[in-house]
């Protein structure tokens, strides 16, 4: 008889928390899975008591995913080494920015045999280019790693609304078992084996919803370029990245106050994304060809006004 998986969800923001409660319910009901859920948390007080206690206590992320509850079999702890060291799959859910460190405290610490999931939205930049965010975890700990991304908004997710999703996995054997950890009856999931094509599906998408805000702050049209990628419309409509975009187009203040103010101690993707793009198109001589990855850049980076949005698009050589 085959040993039950352990899953161990790495990453408690709003999204982590909402994939935490997924999976914590399919593992209940799924004899091959393990029917704890470790949820490594950093640390932090809320209210003057540690989060992870208030999570074991109350079953609840107050701070990140406040409303749902989370099922009693999903534990959180505050030591990384500790929440990975026994789980035969993790599953990466943080701001792609702390990929590197994650990973390096892991380092050594997991079981060989162990498999991943990557729900990171980014890519990473190296002085030899840039790399997906599942290579940096398979270079780094030496594991398969497979990636779901979808036009998923976490809160929409926790709240039971029907979402589409989908896994790249070129594993056949691992991506039926992942599908059977996510799929619900109101999280449909599909696998595919082109899973870089997903992934960059999953990360590019943040730019232009940065773009998306820019034009709903000034007054524009809401912008539906590319608007046959669900993903693309759910970010551009309800994402933290055009919302905080939209923000920064009408008041004027900086990315960085907002992020701070309207992000409740998550991460901004899509303005890092779009400098970590920057550098390769700017590499390969490419930034004409992409007029509105580069007026993002520049406006988020560079200080060009806002208000340059519509025009740095429109004059840009690639549409002349």
């Amino acid at each position: 008889m085959t040993t039950p998986k352990k899953v161990c969800v790495v990453g408690s923001g709003n999204w982590g928390s909402a994939i935490a409660r997924i999976v914590g319910l399919n593992v209940e009901r799924n004899s091959k899975f393990h029917p704890t859920v470790a949820m490594w948390v950093f640390e932090e007080l809320v209210n003057g008591r540690k989060l992870t206690e208030i999570i074991n206590a109350e079953h609840e992320n107050i701070k990140y995913l406040p409303g749902h509850k989370l099922p009693d079999n999903v534990v959180a702890v505050a030591d990384l080494s500790e929440a990975v060291s026994h789980a035969d799959v993790l599953l990466f859910v943080i701001p792609h920015q702390f990929i590197h460190k994650v990973c390096d405290t892991m380092q050594g610490k997991i079981k060989p045999d162990a498999f991943g999931m990557s729900f990171i939205k980014g890519v990473d930049e190296s002085p030899s280019g840039l790399k997906l965010i599942s290579a940096v975890i398979r270079d780094k700990l030496g594991i398969s790693v497979s990636v779901l991304m979808g036009a998923n908004i976490a809160n929409e997710v926790a709240e039971g609304k029907f979402c589409e999703t989908t896994i790249g996995c070129k594993d056949k054997d691992q991506g039926t078992l992942l599908k059977e950890l996510m799929q619900t009856d109101h999280f449909r999931v599909t696998v595919v084996e082109e899973a870089e094509v997903v992934e960059i599906c999953g990360a590019l998408k943040n730019i232009v919803a940065v773009g998306a805000g820019f034009c709903d702050g000034l007054g524009f049209a809401t912008f539906l370029e590319s608007c046959g990628i669900a993903d693309l419309i759910t970010t551009c409509y309800g994402g933290r990245n055009r919302r905080v975009a939209d923000a920064f187009a009408r008041t004027g203040r900086s990315l960085e106050e907002l992020e701070k103010e309207m992000m409740n101690g998550q991460k901004l993707q899509g303005p890092a994304t779009a400098a970590e793009v920057h550098v390769l198109l700017e590499q390969k001589a490419l930034l004409d060809q992409f007029p509105l990855f580069n007026a993002v850049y520049e406006i988020c980076f560079e200080g060009r006004p806002v208000t340059d949005f519509i025009s740095c698009v429109q004059n840009h050589p690639a549409h002349l």
